[in-house]
């Protein structure tokens, strides 16, 4: 027999027993956190005052923000799977507990913002943790089509969490939905219990006793050093920032202007949401995009162009075709970041690296849209599509402009 007879056949990761588990337990854990947050939302603002309601749903993101970075190196001490296995535990108790107390009582919002405040610590280790986790459970030359999976996931709970948040609410109120939640995140856990995990190089090897600040500070050194991350996380900090503006606050006060609607919203949305879908299928069946480093700098600064030709398409079906392309290409770019990611990085820098770079898309980059709001009140929508258009751009170009990331390739 040739070594080409005796090599094995390797299974692609949609007919991995394995891989389907992760990713059955992602989607129960991203759907129990969209019907939480719609449940949060609506809890509050039963609850209180609209301001109120914005401080209880703006606790969590500030304390996600405050803690993802240490989040990455609770990740890479104690290993993903334990992390994520406890964040899901943690969610299920708290929300299920929170559920029986709006049951049987009227605590008011004291215990939405306990709540919020432990949804967002828990989130912070939850999230670099679950970026983590598939170079152990996916060979190398999978990686691709895990992401592809992961943002098909991810579409399917956006697609299911808000109408079954809806129903819940309507069928029983705020405690019927935070108990569907909870459930959802109990769903997840046999699963991720029954995950087998391949050992990494690092596993096994004698750590030195450190604090958990020395070990961050090594992370970002680590970053800062390397050829290939450390220009990555700068495209990715400059795509996020000039792409979650626009789409989020942007969109509404364009479609305002327009006179679109809450519909019309809708049908842009629903256009995103479908190209980011199809990138993500597309990826899954293919597995791996040649060139990839070049492909994502490309597909990042047409993707600009497309966010800054929104502002200037005048009829909703136009506008639902630009999105469409804005959500292909931000679903393929957004896999090849993540792919890349997790191919380039040492398995022990793995968890930290992922912090950092959720830190600027769920930290940072929302710290925009207040910054946004008020520029499209002072100047309308197309200045301000095209200068956040220009930030996202610029992360393309900068992409391109460096010989190792141009160059990077997947397995």
């Amino acid at each position: 027999m040739t070594a080409t007879q005796l090599a094995p056949v390797e299974r692609p990761a949609y007919r991995d027993p394995n891989v389907l588990r992760w990713l059955g337990a992602y989607t129960a854990s991203t759907t129990g956190d969209m019907v939480y947050h719609l449940a949060l939302s609506w809890a509050a603002v039963q609850s209180g005052t609209p301001a109120q309601a914005g401080i209880v749903l703006a606790l969590s993101a500030v304390m996600r923000a405050l803690l993802m970075l240490f989040g990455g190196v609770v990740a890479d001490r104690f290993g993903p799977r334990r992390v994520v296995i406890s964040s899901d535990a943690v969610r299920c108790v708290v929300v299920l507990g929170v559920a029986a107390l709006l049951a049987l009582s009227t605590p008011g919002l004291w215990a939405l913002a306990a709540l919020a405040l432990v949804f967002g610590a828990v989130d912070a280790l939850f999230m670099p943790a679950v970026g983590a986790l598939p170079p152990r459970i996916a060979p190398s030359a999978q990686l691709g089509r895990v992401q592809g999976m992961r943002g098909l996931s991810y579409r399917i709970s956006v697609l299911l969490g808000a109408p079954l948040g809806g129903l819940a609410v309507a069928l029983g109120g705020p405690a019927a939905a935070f108990g569907a939640a909870g459930l959802l995140f109990a769903f997840s856990l046999p699963l991720l219990l029954a995950l087998r995990l391949s050992p990494l190089p690092s596993d096994g090897q004698p750590r030195e006793k450190t604090t958990a600040l020395r070990d961050l500070t090594d992370g970002l050194r680590y970053i800062r050093r390397h050829r290939v991350l450390g220009p990555l996380t700068i495209v990715i900090a400059l795509s996020d920032l000039g792409f979650v503006g626009p789409l989020n606050v942007g969109l509404a006060l364009l479609s305002d202007q327009r006179g679109w609607g809450a519909a019309g919203i809708g049908w842009v949305l629903a256009g995103f949401g479908t190209g980011a879908g199809a990138a993500s299928l597309v990826l899954t069946v293919r597995g791996r995009v040649p060139r990839a480093g070049r492909m994502l700098s490309w597909t990042i600064a047409l993707g600009a162009v497309s966010i800054g030709a929104l502002a200037y398409v005048p009829q909703l079906p136009a506008a639902v075709a630009v999105s469409v392309a804005i959500g292909l290409l931000a679903g393929l770019s957004g896999a090849l970041c993540g792919a890349l990611t997790q191919t380039e990085c040492d398995p022990a820098y793995l968890g930290r690296v992922t912090s950092v770079t959720t830190f600027f898309s769920l930290g940072v980059a929302p710290l925009s849209f207040p910054l946004t709001g008020a520029a499209v009140g002072l100047w309308g929508p197309a200045p301000v599509f095209t200068a956040s258009a220009a930030v996202c751009a610029l992360g393309g170009l900068y992409g391109l402009s460096v010989k190792a990331l141009r160059r990077a390739e997947m397995p």
